[in-house]
């Protein structure tokens, strides 16, 4: 096997393969090492997103979705059921089967572009004339290490579950995203620990199958990164689906048993106040992956944070070693790591990339959908930045109401001044699709009367996003 290479990239997930297929198609030698394993000890990789993460996820969150719209909403479309189930073994089973397949997709994309693929943990070894050694350790007693030289090097080991400081993980009671996605039967107490992305996720995918969720989160407000509006939307109709949300926590006691998993808390108010689950999930952030690559022996610089200190560029102190994704600053999305990734080994290339952390696009997949580019209402009032705001509902758009689903509104923001677009938020269906425009809007510096006069396809749920333009200038047609 090959073992001198012009790059070679840490990790498989989103950031590090994207990076690697990226580097081969620019014509470079490259090797890509990875540890994610199977249980039937075959490669995975994809890192967290593909294994325990996006990919899994939305695989649970489509099943759930069916079945709570067999339960309640069938009905209506003159659909009639006997003895709904749900076999959630089965469920799980077919998430993993999606996992596997994304695997062996990601591997054959390797052979397809001549990568060089390493299974094991790979550790910086110290210099090497015009580059870097690594060491790539075996995952299992019958292999041998193997030793690689690259000229450059892309760390891409992306992030882990922070646990609770006194209720470690235990894969039984108390669980990480890993855990949640691997339930064989629905907790009838199911209790989260912060309503962020994954615990919105998970609680949606749990309460649908018939679990009485509970999500308490440590901030103050619900869902503080996303617009107001958006919030407070999010808050009224994930009321209504049964999902039970304290604010304003703070966890003071965690006791796991064989039976349930004792929680004790004080609200929003400083009353004490105690809740017993069947399972916990734990969803209070992730940890930059840097343990085992021997940083400290080859000065990697690290922020006070622990991630790796790099410029805007990606590049760290040491010469010809760069890292990308949920190992550095900037927010942990698959598509952020990909964005990263393709920029750094095309500067290797002489080109000229950029990542424009501005309009990275935000998207939460439960139902109804909340996705988000460019500022909120409340950060723009913070700025001191005049702007005009226009917001439509799904109600007044025929193929929502066609579908069922009328809920939530599209509200774009736009400089009072120049109308440059400033922000899109939507919560709503397909919201995750429909807020690509304003990404496209504002990657290329549009105003929002350039959205109003685009002709949209009628009937679509996108033609929403046109009459929230329209009703930034109060003429709106629908509404």
């Amino acid at each position: 096997m090959q073992n001198t290479f012009d790059v070679a990239v840490i990790g498989a997930g989103p950031g590090g393969y994207i990076a690697a297929i990226r580097a081969a198609q620019l014509g470079f030698a490259v090797a890509c090492i990875d540890d994610g394993v199977r249980t039937d000890g075959k490669p995975a990789p994809g890192g967290t997103c593909t294994n325990v993460g996006c990919i899994p996820s939305k695989a649970l969150l489509q099943s759930s979705e069916h079945f709570d719209a067999a339960q309640a909403h069938f009905a209506e479309h003159g659909i009639g059921l006997k003895d709904l189930s749900i076999d959630v073994p089965k469920m799980i089973a077919r998430k993993a089967k999606i996992v596997q397949q994304t695997n062996e997709g990601i591997l054959y994309l390797f052979k397809k572009n001549k990568i060089t693929f390493f299974h094991g943990r790979a550790a910086f070894d110290g210099k090497k004339e015009g580059g870097w050694q690594l060491k790539v350790s075996p995952l299992s007693s019958d292999k041998n290490e193997e030793t690689l030289a690259a000229t450059h090097v892309i760390i891409a080991t992306g992030s882990s579950p922070r646990a609770l400081p006194e209720a470690a993980f235990d894969s039984k009671r108390i669980l990480d995203n890993e855990g949640a996605l691997a339930l064989t039967e629905t907790p009838k107490r199911l209790g989260v620990v912060g309503a962020g992305v994954i615990g919105l996720e998970m609680g949606s995918v749990w309460r649908r199958l018939g679990a009485e969720v509970t999500l308490l989160e440590a901030l103050p407000e619900f869902l503080g990164v996303a617009d107001v509006a958006v919030a407070k939307e999010a808050a009224k109709l994930f009321k209504a689906q049964g999902l039970t949300i304290h604010t304003g926590v703070k966890i003071t006691h965690v006791k796991s048993s064989a039976k349930e998993v004792a929680v004790e808390y004080t609200d929003a108010k400083g009353a004490v106040q105690k809740a017993s689950f069947d399972k916990l999930i734990v969803s209070i952030g992730r940890v930059p992956n840097t343990r085992g690559l021997n940083a400290a022996a080859v000065g990697l610089a690290l922020d006070e944070r622990g991630f790796i200190a790099v410029d805007n560029d990606c590049r760290t102190n040491l010469s010809n070693v760069w890292a990308v994704g949920d190992v550095v600053r900037g927010p942990m999305l698959a598509h952020k790591a990909e964005e990263e990734g393709v920029a750094v080994v095309e500067r290797l290339a002489g080109q000229k990339p950029h990542v424009n952390f501005n309009t990275i696009p935000y998207v939460i997949y439960t139902t109804p959908e909340i996705a988000w580019v460019g500022k909120t209402e409340q950060q723009l009032k913070a700025a001191g930045i005049a702007y005009r705001t226009g917001s439509v509902p799904f109600m007044a758009n025929g193929r929502a109401r066609a579908l069922g689903d009328t809920r939530g509104f599209v509200k774009w923001l736009a400089d009072a001044t120049t109308d440059q677009v400033l922000g899109l938020h939507i919560i709503g269906p397909m919201a995750s699709e429909l807020v690509m425009e304003g990404v496209i809007a504002m990657e290329f510096g549009a105003s929002s009367e350039d959205i109003a006069l685009i002709c949209h396809a009628h009937p679509t749920l996108a033609e929403t996003v046109k009459e929230a333009a329209l009703a930034l200038d109060g003429r709106a047609l629908n509404f």
